[in-house]
């Protein structure tokens, strides 16, 4: 089932032409991201939670994998909801979880009940509210959704740039739980507020004078569900593709500062800096590789995402070994692709399997995202404890990268029907 028509003046969003007010949703989606994207920020908090409680390392990264994991499981069950409620409702339930999660984190006694608020129910939050703002510029944008899409979730990649300076005050100021419980109550009535005028399109809605090309009209017959794609080689193609995207973009995000000080030679303060110009560029990612979309195809822009990240792995691998400017260049490369990946899969849900059933569908691709954040933080700390240095990560990064391109190559072909 499609959305059910909204309600009257749906056509004039924010009070103004719809070619115009439109782009009011991809803003209230940055804006929304944003505040979600505060989990990218979370290393800040490490270093004052092993003070605080004497525990390890690993213990105190606990809250942020299974934040990642809750994610990608809140995400699975959310689609066939915003379908029958809406993107107003199901973000007012999903951001009411992520501020209460935030909150109550902020009385935790211990490592196990601040994985248990923040990884479980804030995590939980976001993934039911990830896939509103998305969904809502998808149904919108039938003519530049890679775009759109790709600016709706800029706010996840560039969110520690804003936040992670936010938090390290708030730590400074009022210690580390209180500043879990100041940004609860904060992300609870920001949340709120951005939720509120979301909505969808009447049916049937389309952009004055748009006249779709013929790859778009050639989609447009397309319309698949979710038991209907899992028969489909491009559903697994999309499927692997995100996960290999997500486990090598996120093994770059879990080390980045580390590799910098121990293999690339970068002081400590060098290597900080150097991971706020790699967030840029995992912002930069997502409306570039949208747009790519847009003016190709899902398989060109996939192989293309895999031969950057094969490059750069190699580049590392081969030679990273005391050497700045490609320690620069490269991780920039993998986290520009991480952000590539997240604007990439809904765009390529929408592109692949048609708008009609794309909140359902897209949750069951993002599923992708959750088996690569866990699978890539454990195999590159499995292979650091193994072997003693970061370098060896990226021999199976070359690896995937390289089953990536084949795989979005003979597999992301356009579906035909009939």
């Amino acid at each position: 089932m499609m959305p059910a028509p909204a309600t009257a003046g749906a056509s004039r969003p924010f009070g103004l032409r719809p070619e115009l007010g439109r782009w009011g949703f991809v803003g209230l989606g940055l804006a929304i991201n944003l505040c979600l994207g505060a989990v990218y920020a979370f290393s800040v908090f490490k270093k004052p939670l092993i003070d605080l409680w004497g525990i390890s390392a690993t213990a105190s990264g606990l809250p942020f994998m299974v934040f990642l994991a809750m994610f990608a499981v809140g995400m699975a069950f959310t689609g066939p909801s915003i379908v029958r409620y809406g993107p107003r409702r199901v973000s007012l339930v999903g951001g009411a979880l992520v501020g209460l999660g935030w909150l109550l984190s902020g009385f935790a006694p211990n490592i196990a009940l601040l994985t248990l608020c923040y990884g479980g129910i804030a995590g939980g939050g976001v993934g039911i509210l990830y896939g509103c703002p998305i969904a809502t510029s998808t149904a919108w944008f039938p003519d530049r959704r890679g775009l759109a899409v790709g600016l709706t979730v800029l706010g996840f990649g560039i969110s520690p740039l804003v936040t992670a300076p936010i938090i390290a005050s708030l730590i400074a100021a009022q210690g580390v739980l209180p500043a879990f419980a100041i940004l609860g109550v904060v992300f609870l009535v920001l949340l709120a507020a951005l939720a509120l005028p979301l909505r969808f399109p009447p049916l049937g809605w389309a952009p004055a004078g748009w006249v779709p090309t013929p790859k778009q009209r050639a989609r447009a017959g397309i319309e698949l569900d979710r038991g209907q794609i899992v028969r489909t080689v491009q559903f697994y193609a999309l499927w692997g593709g995100f996960t290999l995207g997500s486990v090598a973009g996120l093994m770059a995000v879990s080390f980045s500062k580390d590799f910098g000080v121990e293999v690339a030679g970068a002081s400590a303060g060098l290597a900080t800096l150097a991971v706020s110009l790699f967030s840029v560029f995992n912002g930069a990612g997502r409306p570039a590789f949208g747009w790519l979309i847009d003016r190709t195809s899902p398989r060109f822009a996939a192989a293309t995402s895999f031969s950057l990240i094969l490059l750069a792995a190699a580049g590392l691998y081969l030679g990273g070994e005391g050497n700045l400017p490609v320690y620069l260049v490269a991780f920039s490369v993998l986290w520009l692709n991480l952000g590539g990946w997240v604007a990439m899969a809904p765009a390529s849900t929408a592109a692949l399997f048609g708008p009609k059933h794309y909140p359902r569908n897209f949750a069951l691709v993002f599923s992708g995202y959750g088996v690569g954040a866990i699978g890539g933080t454990l195999l590159s700390g499995a292979i650091r404890d193994t072997t003693g240095s970061y370098l060896p990560v990226f021999l199976p990064v070359m690896g995937l990268a390289a089953v990536g391109i084949a795989t979005s190559v003979l597999g992301l072909k356009p579906v035909r029907t009939g």
